[in-house]
């Protein structure tokens, strides 16, 4: 049994012979040559169309360099020669899978007779592809065969899942990282809506989707999402572009390959949008090319850090004339980039090249060799497939390392060797991680226009996903923003809402789209953007702009407020009234007005008026347990004790007048012992009502939280209420009676009646505390307090002025009437 290759073979764009061969699979050609097929002939063999990738011919060079300088080392590999087989995939991924079959089968027609087919022409490793959609393919490919693949450019996050890529490395960190580096620089600056766009490939679609999981979790929203493809109709992109121009969103973030955003800006170009905030990753924010759209000026995006390969540019520009021709690939850029020709038949405009053409003078991406970051992935990749072959092979005896070429290595045994590889290269680190990733490192880059009006990219700082979090990213330099700024753009969807109020979305809307409603009364936000407001406690009450909340202010009548000094006035004035008025009765008590009008009766009640208008400063000032329970027992004693004096007055007139009548003897009934008992009887029934109210539940202070809900009310509650009330209601009966007594005997046909007084000042007490109950019920806080000490005030005034007030009047301005013949004089 012979083994055949079928099919037609495809010649490496470079190659060379070496004891182990190393693939490579490179997109030099910007893209494959379609041709239609008629179904009559066999297809020819596929082909590039005409169109060096400068930068992808730079990246192969660069492969072929760094395996010159591995044969050339006396410490890596020493006494074994490397080759290599580098393919040109023309970006596609037919082409690319086409290529990787090659690799694995080489370009023997026939070989290996026998009962099964070896392996025996298959490379040790491949370095490639440059895309993650190609690199996809051609794993898929490699993977039964476990050959390594070593890419220095497919960053996709899928190709770290093992089960679908088990033989795949790569030198540049996953799009994973790449992705949570752009949502942790966009969350960075403050923005949270942005516009989102991404080329419709596999690098594109999934960065975007890893991108996009990160964006949602750090709270940034997106305003459109729109993909695109460089072979895409001009339509289609001409939609995307759109979308860019008519978007709210200043920051637009760009997922996408170089090739895809050149056609994208090209677009943009022909009618450029208002100013927009680029935010690129590093597929396109590093290319020159695109640099030279203006309207990107200030774009930032992560890159893969710079490098210095010793040599590499040397090599590059030193590529003489005499070697070009040998290889196709050579000769198609020199004749593109020196517009000339090799061979008279395909001279272009008649220039033939001859010789003098000097690459030093070109500027395109192949001599750009000022700033290595992809190239040194791409050195990396043959170092780190070279050491796995130094660790499979060589063997350190007697500090030498002696390797031995003969050995037969399989594929297999590269890869395992691979995991473990661990070395630096120019002061780089290169290893491999479970997933076949590198350790990830960014530079933040940002163009910024140089004098000329140029546009050059700058390094202002780096993001280490190795840091803690939060540490990731380090901005040691000043960034220039979108049209030149200083100041870093805003692009929110709303204004963030400010402390004291909170967010409500809008309906059908990204929740970055909301309203700021102030917190509702009692609420509180302390934090920007809340989505909700915090109730105060129960004690406590915002401030003016609802953002902390504070100890209520507790709030009682006191006497150090106007209404608390002017009722303390009264009462004091009320008890010096009485007093004065009881110094003019005692100094005045052998006159016939005051002996004829029950003197021990009235000392008592002048004293108890005094106590009266005293008890009154009770009420004011901060409620206390003592406090409570003095204040209402003392006014209900006082007033009993008061009301009982006058009701003795009252029936002393009515007891008098009956003792006029001839034969009625009935003032000895009611003599003097029987005034004091009647006035003790009565008063103490109300002190039996109160010592069971103190008893059973007394009154107590209390903080009042539902009158008012910005202030505390300290009061004194009633404990019982039926107590209370049974304390008014006593006072009130007693002081009805005592009004129909004295309104019986108001008529008298004494000269002096004393009972028409009463009457007046019952009347003004009953009717006084009448408006008390409704008053009292209805007024709010201290105010209860005010309306209760203004009712004993009144009430007080009102017996002193209408009883003790025309006696004095008389007594001190009229003393001719305080006679015992004016007295008893009826007419």
């Amino acid at each position: 049994m012979k083994c055949s290759l079928r099919g037609s073979d495809h010649l490496p764009a470079f190659a060379m012979n070496g004891d182990f061969i190393i693939g490579g699979v490179f997109s030099i050609h910007y893209k494959e040559l379609t041709e239609t097929d008629n179904y009559t002939t066999v297809p020819e063999p596929p082909s590039c169309a005409r169109g060096i990738n400068s930068r992808e011919l730079r990246f192969s060079r660069t492969m072929i360099f760094a395996i010159k300088e591995i044969n050339n080392s006396t410490e890596l590999l020493p006494g074994v020669k490397l080759g290599y087989q580098i393919y040109d995939s023309c970006a596609s991924v037919p082409m690319a899978m086409h290529a990787a079959f090659q690799l694995s089968n080489r370009q023997d027609p026939a070989f290996q007779t026998g009962d099964n087919c070896s392996s025996s022409g298959m490379i040790v490793a491949v370095v490639g592809e440059s895309g993650s959609t190609p690199s996809i393919s051609i794993s898929h490919i490699f993977g039964p065969f476990n050959i390594p693949l070593v890419s220095h450019f497919a960053t996709c996050a899928c190709l770290s899942d093992k089960d679908q890529h088990p033989t795949f490395f790569r030198t540049i960190p996953s799009d994973q990282f790449q992705a949570d580096a752009l949502a942790k620089l966009v969350k960075q600056f403050g923005w949270s809506w942005i516009g989102a766009i991404h080329s419709d490939s596999d690098y594109g679609n999934n960065g975007m989707a890893s991108f996009l999981s990160v964006a949602l979790r750090e709270g940034i929203c997106v305003e459109y999402i729109e993909s695109f493809y460089r072979t895409d109709t001009t339509s289609k992109i001409r939609r995307v572009a759109n979308a860019i121009r008519r978007s709210t969103a200043v920051v637009v973030v760009a997922f996408a390959a170089a090739g895809d955003m050149k056609f994208l800006l090209e677009e943009l170009a022909q009618d450029p949008p208002p100013p927009r905030q680029w935010i690129g990753s590093e597929s396109w924010i590093t290319d020159p090319h695109l640099m030279s759209f203006s309207f990107c000026a200030g774009a930032i995006g992560v890159a893969i850090q710079q490098s210095v390969i010793p040599g590499l540019r040397d090599f590059l520009i030193d590529l003489s004339p005499s070697e070009v021709p040998v290889s196709s690939v050579l000769t198609e850029f020199w004749e593109d980039a020196f517009n000339c020709s090799f061979t008279k038949s395909t001279t272009i405009k008649g220039k033939l090249c001859d010789g003098t053409e000097d690459l030093k003078t070109l500027n395109n991406l192949y001599t750009e060799t000022s700033k290595f970051r992809i190239t040194n992935m791409v050195y990396k990749a043959v170092y780190a497939i070279a050491h796995a072959i130094h660790n499979a092979l060589c063997q350190e005896k007697e500090s030498t390392t002696r390797c031995d070429k003969h050995i037969t290595l399989e594929p297999k045994q590269i890869f395992t060797e691979l995991r473990k590889v661990n070395f630096s290269r120019n002061g780089y680190h290169v290893s491999f991680d479970d997933k076949g990733d590198p350790p990830a490192f960014y530079e933040l880059v940002n163009w910024q226009n140089k004098k000329n009006g140029a546009i050059e990219l700058i390094t202002v700082g780096y993001y280490d996903a190795s840091l803690p979090k939060g540490q990731e990213f380090l901005i040691y330099k000043n960034i220039t923003w979108v049209e030149g700024s200083i100041q870093a753009p805003v692009s929110v969807c709303s204004e963030s809402c400010r402390p004291g109020t909170r967010k409500v979305l809008h309906k059908g809307k990204p929740i970055c789209c909301y309203d700021c409603i102030p917190c509702p009364e009692g609420e509180i936000s302390n934090m920007t953007d809340a989505p909700d407001c915090i109730p105060c406690p129960r004690e406590f009450w915002p401030n003016s702009v609802n953002t902390e909340c504070f100890p209520k202010p507790e709030e009682f009548l006191s006497f150090d407020e106007i209404l608390g000094i002017i009722l303390a006035a009264f009462s004091v004035s009320g008890a010096c009234m009485a007093i004065i008025t009881a110094v003019v009765f005692f100094y005045h008590r052998t006159t016939p007005i005051v002996r004829a009008n029950n003197s021990e009766l009235s000392f008592l009640l002048l004293m108890s008026v005094t106590l009266c208008f005293l008890c009154s400063l009770t009420f004011i000032g901060a409620p206390s347990e003592w406090s409570c329970m003095l204040r209402h027992t003392a006014f209900g004693i006082t007033f009993v004790l008061c009301i009982s004096c006058v009701l003795g007055k009252t029936i002393v007139v009515l007891m008098a007048f009956k003792a006029t009548l001839p034969g009625n003897n009935v003032m000895k009934w009611f003599g003097l012992p029987q005034q004091r008992l009647t006035v003790a009887s009565f008063t103490f029934i109300q002190v039996i009502i109160c010592i069971v109210w103190l008893v059973v539940s007394p009154p107590f202070p209390m903080k009042n939280l539902n009158t008012y809900k910005e202030k505390i009310i300290l009061e004194c509650a009633l404990g019982s209420a039926v107590g209370f009330w049974a304390v008014l209601g006593y006072i009130g009966l007693l002081a009805v009676v005592c009004f129909v007594l004295a309104a019986l005997a108001r008529k008298l046909p004494d000269n002096f009646n004393e009972a028409k007084l009463i009457t007046f000042s019952m009347l003004i007490f009953c009717a006084v505390w009448i408006t008390f109950i409704p008053a009292y019920v209805s007024s709010p806080g201290k105010y209860t307090v005010a309306v209760e000490i203004f009712a004993i005030l009144a009430s007080s005034f009102g017996m002193m002025l209408c009883i003790f007030a025309p006696k004095c009047f008389i007594i001190l301005f009229q003393p001719e009437k305080n006679t015992k013949k004016y007295l008893m004089n009826k007419n």
